[in-house]
């Protein structure tokens, strides 16, 4: 699969760059299990991909969209279409798209009704695609890299939040890895959550 660069990339809505200071023109970075890169994603391209990962057993317990490709094209047209304050991404390791990611607004989102937001606080879903590349601990360095990308090119935000399945042991232990804190446990639609923070100050610490 051809993936182009994105930096410049006119096809991200304007509302995306502004409402979460444009992540598809983030870049690649460096991590250590290789060269990161967060790549926006186009329907016509992923959806096939996506819709893979999704019918998972271990993924769709708790995204719940196992189904068709039109089912995934669905959810990801929803969040393509809406103001810019979740942008669906690839991740893309040295090349090789193995993850999906929501970078979304928080506190522009239903979870804020959840939780003390805080103006800007931006939050992440993700899973991994392929049984290879879980339980070896590639999620957590990587989920460590996109915090420290959030927190370097939004310089408005303060927290990055998450708010995994309180079932989903693997999850929690990804993003406890990765300097994320448990603070809370809260009620959403459909689960329990554990209510996770990396704040911006200490992460050099964590």
């Amino acid at each position: 699969m051809a993936l182009a660069e994105t930096a410049a990339d006119s096809r991200i809505p304007p509302a995306a760059r502004d409402l979460l200071d444009g992540v598809g023109g983030w870049g690649p970075t460096a991590t250590p299990v290789g060269v990161f890169h967060l790549v926006p994603v186009q329907i016509d391209r992923d959806v096939s991909l996506v819709c893979r990962w999704m019918n998972d057993p271990v993924v769709a317990a708790f995204w719940e969209l196992a189904g068709p490709e039109s089912l995934t094209a669905l959810h990801l047209r929803r969040q393509i279409a809406d103001d810019g304050r979740s942008v669906p991404c690839l991740g893309v390791l040295d090349g090789r798209p193995m993850s999906y990611w929501e970078i979304y607004r928080a506190d522009l989102d239903p979870l804020a009704g959840h939780y003390p937001a805080r103006p800007h606080d931006t939050g992440i879903h993700l899973l991994i695609g392929g049984g290879a590349d879980r339980g070896r601990g590639l999620g957590s360095r990587l989920l460590r890299a996109v915090a420290d990308l959030v927190l370097d090119r939004r310089p408005a935000c303060a927290r990055v939040v998450a708010e995994p399945d309180l079932r989903n042991i693997p999850s929690i232990a990804t993003f406890s890895s990765a300097g994320f804190r448990s603070v809370a446990e809260i009620d959403l639609p459909g689960k329990r959550a554990a209510l996770m923070i990396r704040d911006r100050f200490p992460r050099d610490l964590s």
